[in-house]
């Protein structure tokens, strides 16, 4: 998957909590939430569809690929490009910029145990 600039991925966030949504909406919207003419608009959502992320099918845009797989490839390659592919390395990082709470702790506790029963 290809990288999504900071504009992009806040313009396919306000596709993914809202889809579907006719196109006129979009540009409404974004206008109020980014501050988009409406050519900006429709530029940004023609290259998005073009590069496979949202389609405007009939005056509708819908997403094509998931939030969460956008989220996972971008935090994967931070983890590649920053800590050499070293996950260990970035979250000793994170938790040295930031306290974590006990809830916090305990999601993540299960997460690893999730993560490791996958790999075993």
């Amino acid at each position: 998957m290809n990288h999504l600039a900071e504009a992009e991925y806040r313009f396919a966030c306000l596709v993914w909590d809202t889809e579907p949504l006719p196109s006129g909406q979009l540009v409404k919207l974004s206008a109020a939430e980014l501050g988009w003419k409406k050519s900006t608009t429709y530029t940004v959502l023609k290259k998005l569809c073009e590069r496979g992320i949202l389609q405007n099918e009939g005056g509708t845009v819908t997403s094509l690929v998931k939030k969460e797989e956008v989220q996972c490839a971008e935090s994967a390659a931070v983890v590649d490009k920053t800590f050499d592919g070293s996950l260990p390395r970035f979250v000793a990082a994170f938790l040295n910029s930031k306290p974590i709470s006990a809830a916090e702790a305990a999601e993540i506790r299960a997460l690893l145990d999730a993560a490791q029963s996958k790999e075993g």
